[in-house]
This record gives C-alpha cells, sequence and structure tokens, in this order.
C-alpha cells in the first residue's frame, strides 16, 4: 500500500465500464477502489491528485454527465 505525503492512500477509479472492457483494464490496473457509472460531477468531487482515473471510453476533458449517478463499490 502506497501512502502520501499527506496521508492520503491512492485510489483507482473507474469510469463507464459497461463490459468485457472491464476486466482487461482490471488485468492491467488491478481492482478498482470506486466504479463510477458516468464521468459527473460527483465522480469529480471523489478525485484526490494522486489517484488514478481510468476510462472506458472518453477521458476527464469531456463535459460531464448532468446528472449523477450512484457510484458502486468495489
Amino acid at each position: 500500500m502506497v501512502v502520501e505525503e499527506d496521508g492520503v492512500t491512492p485510489a483507482v477509479h473507474f469510469v463507464a465500464f459497461r463490459g468485457d472492457e472491464y476486466w482487461s483494464a482490471v488485468r492491467l490496473w488491478g481492482r478498482p477502489s470506486f466504479i463510477h457509472r458516468r464521468w459527473d460531477q460527483r465522480a469529480r468531487r471523489e478525485l484526490h491528485p494522486s489517484d488514478t482515473v481510468v476510462f472506458a471510453k472518453g477521458c476527464d476533458q469531456d463535459p460531464c454527465s448532468q446528472f449523477n449517478a450512484a457510484d458502486l463499490d468495489e
């Protein structure tokens, strides 16, 4: 476990995964700490600068969804 200087453990966030690409991402990044159903304001608020965000498609520069979705805890 890696702990940053400020005492925060970096998390891995998966965004908008829906199918088999999930398991490909798990092989590469490991199991996520959080699964966000879509890129929304809630997902953005939960990020720490040391976290890693993995998108099924798109990127953090894409517009956020107008509506928040419930997240899944892995």
